[in-house]
């Protein structure tokens, strides 16, 4: 069973996330590797390195959520990048102002770090306040980064960071 190992508030500048909307969730990601957008969206960025230089934890590939009561559930799937990457052709983006991420570890079996329902929860006992944009639409992510998300531990698990913006 999958547990939330640590959470903690993660200071980003203004960020520009890059990718392709979905409907919902679904097997979206083998398109974004048998057809190289991510190495696209690292090549616009001029290296996942310039992610990296103004966050600590960037340059993981991103399931972004949008949330909000009324209004149609947004997934979108792609990279956060430097606030002033130029989008590729065939991709669109999200502009992020520089805010505080809520994350959290969740450490476990792959098949089971993708439930994320207690993430919001822990966010919020550790008195952060969840960031609405002008929309009043609430954001969240999978980030999935290497090493943590990809190569298993001796016990077979893995580490998925899951965020919410925060105020």
């Amino acid at each position: 069973m999958a547990e939330i190992i640590k959470t903690f508030k993660e200071s980003v500048p203004a960020m520009r996330f890059i990718g392709k909307k979905y409907p919902d969730f679904g097997g979206w990601w083998g398109d974004w590797f048998s057809n190289g957008w991510f190495d696209q969206l690292e090549k616009a960025m001029g290296g996942v390195d310039s992610i990296r230089r103004i966050w600590e934890n960037g340059g993981g590939y991103v399931g972004l959520e949008r949330r909000c009561e009324g209004q149609p559930f947004e997934y979108w799937i792609g990279m956060f990048t430097p606030a002033d990457t130029e989008v590729p052709e065939g991709f669109e983006s999200v502009d992020f102002p520089a805010v505080g991420l809520g994350t959290c570890f969740i450490y476990g079996n792959e098949s089971e770090v993708h439930d994320t329902s207690g993430c919001r929860e822990a966010v919020e006992n550790m008195g952060m306040k969840i960031w609405r944009d002008e929309r009043g639409g609430v954001w969240s992510f999978e980030n999935c980064l290497c090493p943590r998300f990809t190569t298993p531990d001796d016990k077979g698990n893995i580490i998925l960071d899951y965020c919410y913006y925060v105020k």
